[in-house]
């Protein structure tokens, strides 16, 4: 109440005709660019809404694009470490057959090596064994035969044993 009656009506009706006045020339000149400009601001701010949007939803697809890829690539490596495994399983395979063949090729001509051994050691023996009993005849004969006729009543003699 004090500052009513430091003004007076005059001052009062001065003011509020003043505000009115301020305010119509402010709807005639400034709104309108002022309301303008929010209107450009705006729209400024749903294009780029808009836009974001849309790189968003690029994002996402470049996303599902690239989750796809790497899914078909670890499928196709999966593919190709499976396949090198089974390559290697059928190159062991292979080298545990050659090795296998070696072995009875090495086996088999060991053993040839050893009856041609054995055979001559056979025959060897045989011969020690004529010239043995040839010996033991003629001590006992006292009595010496030509020697063709001594290898021959000996080699008589082994036919015989070897057929019993």
């Amino acid at each position: 109440m004090e500052l009513l009656k430091l003004l007076s009506a005059n001052e009062i009706v001065a003011q509020v005709i003043t505000f009115l006045l301020l305010l119509f020339l402010m709807k005639r000149f400034a709104w309108k660019p002022f309301l303008k400009t929010l209107d450009t601001r705006k729209e400024r701010i749903a294009s780029e809404l808009k836009r974001i949007e849309a790189a968003k939803a690029e994002v996402n697809g470049l996303k599902t694009d690239y989750e796809s890829r790497l899914a078909s690539i670890e499928a196709e490596a999966k593919n190709r470490i499976r396949a090198a495994v089974e390559e290697g399983r059928k190159s062991a395979e292979d080298i545990r057959r050659l090795a296998r063949e070696d072995g009875e090729r090495i086996f088999a001509k060991a053993q040839e090596s050893i009856k041609a051994e054995v055979a001559k050691a056979e025959e060897a023996l045989k011969d020690k064994i004529v010239n043995l009993t040839i010996d033991v005849a003629s001590k006992v004969v006292q009595e010496r035969l030509t020697e063709e006729d001594d290898r021959a009543i000996v080699e008589t003699f082994i036919k015989e044993m070897e057929k019993k």
